[in-house]
């Protein structure tokens, strides 16, 4: 099987720094990507979104149309999804406009492997808004993946902003005392879709603001560190990127202070792991 490389960055934060996110850093450490793009000549590249640290809808205007300008520095196909704070004063037409693409959910065929990049909407709703507070997952978006999954005649890579797995967020910075924005209410019905999936899966996604390797249903699921973030490596930003290569393996391999590296077994992903055991008391003898 012919192999495919994409280039994986996430959380960009171009602004003022705020909290450990060092977002002055964030333009030259674009370029530093870019270079390392130059050098890695991937397929594609793909940005997980934040690609700001949102004021107003002005200031981020200029701030995203900033950062735009240094991905055109990128002699490769790039993909964008939006996250939550691209969203917070921005539309997604705001988005497009200054990105020149389509930000709807799409799929290309690369090589042997599918790359899914699942745009579900990933502004945060605050408590004012209908009662909400957090992320919402739009059934329509839902039901894109599900036939997505459904029809898949090829492995599939699916890129998401925000995590699906619903893992622990034990030491995370943000997330630690705030776990339920750190995935969808209803993350588990995605994850009963990805159960049904007749090909091998690979699911990658930002937002955490941390390497991490979750394995559910057999299924791997990994984040990719901030470019910006500074928690697991103050005082310095972590100026973290991914190389993801596809093929016998899928190998995939963090750049930059908080290194990170996997590499697992397409076929692996396929086995299905026993249900849960009910609740200790529960279940019958």
């Amino acid at each position: 099987m012919t192999s495919i490389r994409l280039a994986v960055e996430a959380d960009i934060h171009h602004g003022d720094d705020h909290m450990t996110k060092l977002g002055s850093a964030a333009l030259p450490l674009l370029c530093a990507f870019a270079r390392f793009v130059a050098g890695a000549r991937p397929d594609a590249v793909i940005d997980l979104g934040d690609r700001i640290s949102d004021r107003d809808r002005d200031r981020d205007l200029v701030l995203q149309h900033e950062v735009a300008a240094a991905f055109r520095l990128i002699d490769a196909p790039v993909y964008h999804l939006c996250g939550n704070h691209d969203r917070d004063h921005l539309d997604v037409a705001d988005n497009e406009a200054i990105l020149g693409q389509s930000l709807a959910n799409t799929t290309l065929d690369i090589g042997a492997w599918r790359l899914v990049l699942w745009r579900a909407d990933s502004r945060i709703c605050r408590p004012a808004h209908d009662g909400q507070h957090g992320f919402v997952l739009a059934e329509p978006d839902l039901l894109w993946l599900a036939n997505v999954v459904r029809e898949a005649d090829r492995p599939l890579a699916i890129m998401s902003h925000v995590p699906i797995s619903g893992h622990a967020q034990i030491g995370n910075y943000y997330f630690e005392r705030n776990p339920s924005l750190s995935t969808y209410p209803g993350a588990e019905r995605v994850r009963a879709v990805l159960r049904m999936a007749r090909v091998p899966v690979v699911c990658i996604a930002g937002h955490v603001h941390w390497n991490t390797l979750s394995l559910v249903d057999g299924i791997p699921h990994l984040t990719l560190q901030s470019l910006t973030e500074s928690f697991t490596t103050h005082p310095a930003p972590a100026a973290a990127w991914a190389l993801l290569e596809l093929g016998e393996a899928i190998a995939w391999q963090v750049h930059g202070a908080d290194r990170f590296a996997q590499t697992l077994d397409p076929a692996a992903t396929l086995r299905r792991w026993v249900p849960p055991l009910a609740r200790i008391g529960e279940s019958a003898r």
